[in-house]
């Protein structure tokens, strides 16, 4: 009976568990070389089975609106009508902002007309979603027979993240595949001849051009060696026409009564043996004299390497720059800047040493890949970029000199250093909810027990006045609670349509008095015709309060005039609030938004107010920055808040009106 009963228990383990296998298999799969459309239609099938459900689809962004790719939905075939209408009852769907899981009667979120025609009684349908959080498609299961179980959340969660992985990983292979295809194109778009050949003299790569003049297809000549091109060699010389012992890597040759200018390249791949030798012929018959043309290939060749999308240097054997293209002003230095200066003055202290020894694998003939730099610009700000140094050849054949490729991640590295900001802030908030409710209820029974004291009479003065203190302090130790479960707080507050301009002005009405006082100048910048946004007025009121009182204590640390420039502008679907002051500047400006940290004297500041303000900026689906300026003294802050549309603010505005 025992074992009966063990045998259950092991089967019922090994169906729960199976759905999780079938998606690590299914993740497994994605190495095979699988054509788009048939991923999709694999993906749906294998959802659906995972899931338990009748019906599979599967509908892609296309712009503003979806277009179901994939549609299962057992024997029977929709007509395009159906599946029209269903993308349009999709595209609808997808316009909620906030859901990740939709899931209820078919007949409600589809139409009951809709519903009927698929067969579908109850759907599930999960967000698809990028890095970013754009819309990448829908995933929708018709009832299911799991529905009911408690990880089906969790599974149909992670078949979602999955599956964005992937159409992320597709859009970018297929971008890659079009450029790779784009470069081949323009390749065989190059009116000169172009021929590139192995160590072996078997040719590997030729354009258009040059099979046209030779009167074949190019396919008919890979794999073929140069000697049989016939161009300038006659039978039983060189096999190859183009490379000749000691000659330098510009030559010319006569053809068929034209003369060609031939420029040689080398390079180098994976496996380092994979000698690859590149000739261009240029027909410079009819052109300028030999010098001039040598120089105007120069220019090209600079020129090209002056519009690639990577900063590249060339070091020589110490390090230093001997080459720097005009990318280089991305990385905030001028071409004169770097010449005949070693390359680690311009990277962070830590990373000096990664650098270091980057260099001496190349000198050593090794390439290094993927070494993070940080560079330190003119403006005194940082890029990161990832760099690959490799190895080039002197004349004489040694290793002398190092080409160094940039990458450009300065938008990613921010954005992994703000979700670990996120998170951070995430788990500090909740250790300030829990901590600030226990300290709480003690403070009441302080504050309780003390006025109770203060009622008595018979007490001595002395003992009167300690009581006094001792509610004081409990008072200002009781704000400091609540300030930390207003930056702890989850629970949405009331919105409402908020006019950012009239709020800013009600703001510096509170401390004009203050700013008139002590000769602090307020440069004011509205756009007038700003948009409004769905927000809380008194929250907002709260962080423009802090960061304009921040700016007042600033100001008045220095010996010259204060002075405090606010401007509001909108991009596109955003309003950026911009505070910037003429202080001392921002001593830390990693740790500004750190609950409890502050560089203000004891007894001044408590290090939550911009804490705070981060949480409610956050809570309205916005961003706040502070850093240096550049160039003057002083600091910025920018806070940037999401627009409501026109015809949304006027329906708010019309079931509420008369709010700020």
């Amino acid at each position: 009976m025992r074992a009966k009963k063990h045998y259950r228990a092991r089967a019922t383990s090994r169906r729960a568990i199976q759905p999780y296998r079938d998606l690590k298999a299914l993740a497994l799969g994605w190495g095979s070389p699988l054509h788009p459309s048939d991923f999709v239609r694999h993906f749906t099938l294998r959802a659906e089975t995972m899931t338990g459900s009748r019906a599979a689809a599967l509908a892609l962004a296309r712009g503003n609106r979806l277009e179901t790719v994939f549609l299962h939905n057992g024997t029977s075939a929709p007509n395009s009508e159906t599946l029209r209408r269903l993308d349009a009852a999709l595209s609808h769907l997808a316009g909620r902002q906030g859901e990740a899981i939709l899931a209820g009667p078919a007949s409600e979120l589809v139409g009951e007309e809709l519903a009927q025609v698929l067969g579908w009684k109850e759907l599930v349908l999960a967000r698809l979603t990028g890095v970013h959080g754009e819309l990448l498609g829908l995933l929708g299961l018709a009832d299911s027979a799991r529905e009911t179980s408690a990880s089906y959340q969790e599974l149909l969660q992670a078949l979602a993240g999955h599956v964005s992985v992937m159409l992320e990983n597709s859009l970018l292979i297929s971008r890659i595949e079009q450029s790779k295809k784009q470069w081949l194109e323009d390749i065989d778009a190059i009116p000169d001849f172009i021929v590139v050949h192995d160590r072996d003299h078997l040719i590997l790569r030729l354009n258009r051009s040059l099979a046209r003049f030779l009167g074949k297809q190019p396919a008919e000549l890979i794999g073929a060696d140069m000697h049989s091109l016939r161009l300038g060699a006659e039978a039983g010389a060189r096999p190859c026409p183009f490379c000749s012992e000691g000659a330098g890597e510009q030559s010319r040759l006569s053809v068929r009564s034209r003369t060609y200018l031939v420029t040689t390249s080398r390079a180098r791949s994976s496996p380092p043996e994979d000698l690859r030798i590149i000739h261009v012929l240029k027909d410079i018959t009819e052109q300028i004299t030999y010098e001039t043309l040598l120089q105007r290939e120069r220019d090209f060749n600079r020129k090209i390497l002056d519009n690639t999308q990577n900063v590249i240097l060339v070091l020589d054997g110490e390090g230093c720059i001997r080459y720097a293209n005009r990318r280089c002003s991305e990385a905030g230095h001028e071409e004169s800047d770097l010449l005949g200066r070693p390359l680690e003055q311009f990277v962070v202290v830590a990373r000096r040493a990664a650098l270091a020894a980057a260099i001496q694998a190349a000198l050593g003939g090794q390439s290094a890949e993927k070494v993070e730099l940080p560079i330190l610009r003119n403006d005194g700000k940082t890029s990161y970029f990832s760099a690959k140094l490799s190895p080039m050849l002197g004349e004489g054949g040694g290793r002398n000199s190092i080409l160094v490729v940039l990458t450009d991640i300065t938008e990613a590295a921010l954005l992994q250093a703000k979700l670990l900001h996120t998170e951070k802030m995430a788990a500090v908030g909740q250790l300030v909810s829990g901590v600030a409710h226990e300290i709480n209820n003690p403070l009441a029974a302080i504050l309780g027990f003390a006025d109770l004291l203060l009622e008595k009479r018979e007490l001595p003065a002395s003992a009167t006045d300690d009581l006094r203190i001792i509610v004081q302090e409990a008072e200002r130790a009781q704000v400091i609670v609540q300030n930390l479960l207003s930056f702890a707080r989850r629970t949405p507050v009331q919105r409402g349509p908020v006019q950012i301009n009239a709020v800013l002005k009600q703001t510096l009405q509170l401390r004009s008095y203050d700013f008139a006082c002590h000769d602090v100048e307020v440069i004011e910048r509205y756009q007038e015709d700003l948009p409004g946004a769905i927000g809380n007025a008194h929250e907002l009121q709260q962080v423009f309060l802090n960061i304009v009182n921040n700016a007042y204590d600033a100001v008045r640390e220095t010996a010259r005039r204060g002075s405090l420039e606010i401007e509001t502008s909108h991009r596109g679907s955003c309003a950026d609030i911009i505070f910037r002051d003429n202080g001392p500047g921002i001593s830390y400006p990693d740790r500004i938004f750190d609950p409890f940290f502050t560089t203000k004297p004891a007894g001044k500041g408590t290090g939550l107010g911009l804490s705070i303000c981060y949480g409610i900026v956050q809570s309205h689906g916005g961003e706040i920055i502070g850093y240096n300026n550049a160039g003057r003294p002083g600091a910025t802050f920018v806070v940037r808040l999401p627009l409501a549309p026109v015809e949304e603010m006027a329906e708010i505005e019309r079931e509420a009106p008369g709010q700020v």
